[in-house]
C-alpha cells in the first residue's frame, strides 16, 4: 500500500470509529485495526491522537464541501430547488446509515468543543464555511425573488444550519428521519413556500 493511500485508509477509518463512538472512546488501537494497517503506520503520519483527529475533521469537511459543490454548485436548477435537493441527499443518507451515525462535525461539537480549543476553532470555521455557503444560494434565491428582500440572508442561513443540526440530533436519538423531514417541510413549506 502507498504511503498516501496508507494515510488516506486511516482517515477513513477515523470517520467510521469516530462516527460510531466518538473520539474520546475511539482508542488508537481499535483505529488502527479498523484500518489494517501496522502501528507504526500511525505514528508516522500523525504526531498525536489530537492530530489525527483534526485531520480525520479536515477530510470530513473536504468530503462535505465535496457534496456541497455538486448539489449546490448545479446551476442547471434554481437556488431552491438546489438547497432541497442537497438536503434530501443528506436525509436519504442519513436513513441509509438507520439514523445512526449523524454528523461527525455536529458530534464532535458535542463531544470536543468544550474539551479542545483546536477542537472548537476548526469545527467554527467548517460550520461558518457551510453558513457562507448557504447564504450565497440563499442570496441567489432572494435576488430571483424567491425570498423576501427584507430577510438576511446570511441569518437565515445560520438559523438553517442551527436548525438543521438540530434535526440531525434528534434524528440519531430516536432513530428516524421523522425530525429531518420536520425541519424540510417547516424551512421549505411554511418559510420559503416552496412546494416539495
Amino acid at each position: 500500500m502507498s504511503k498516501e493511500k496508507t494515510k488516506t485508509v486511516l482517515l477513513e477509518a477515523g470517520k467510521r470509529v469516530f462516527l460510531e463512538k466518538g473520539y474520546n472512546h475511539a482508542g488508537i488501537e481499535a483505529i488502527i485495526q479498523a484500518a489494517g494497517v501496522p502501528k507504526g503506520s500511525f505514528y508516522y503520519y500523525f504526531t498525536s491522537k489530537e492530530d489525527f483527529g483534526l485531520q480525520v475533521l479536515d477530510s470530513f469537511a473536504e468530503c462535505y464541501n465535496e457534496n456541497f459543490e455538486r448539489d449546490l454548485g448545479d446551476l442547471t436548477l434554481g437556488p431552491l430547488d438546489r438547497l432541497r435537493r442537497y438536503f434530501d441527499s443528506a436525509c436519504a443518507r442519513i436513513q441509509s446509515q438507520e439514523c445512526r451515525n449523524g454528523c461527525l462535525a455536529g458530534n464532535l461539537s458535542q463531544e470536543m468543543a468544550a474539551q479542545s480549543e483546536a477542537f472548537r476553532a476548526r469545527l467554527e470555521e467548517i460550520f461558518d464555511g457551510w453558513v457562507n455557503r448557504y447564504a450565497v444560494v440563499l442570496g441567489e434565491a432572494q435576488q430571483l425573488g424567491e425570498i423576501p428582500p427584507d430577510i438576511d440572508v446570511h441569518e437565515l442561513a445560520e438559523f438553517w444550519l442551527n436548525s438543521w443540526q438540530g434535526a440531525v440530533l434528534r434524528a440519531k436519538t430516536i432513530r428516524s428521519i421523522v425530525p429531518l423531514q420536520t425541519f424540510l417541510n417547516v424551512m421549505f413549506g411554511l418559510l420559503l413556500h416552496v412546494q416539495p
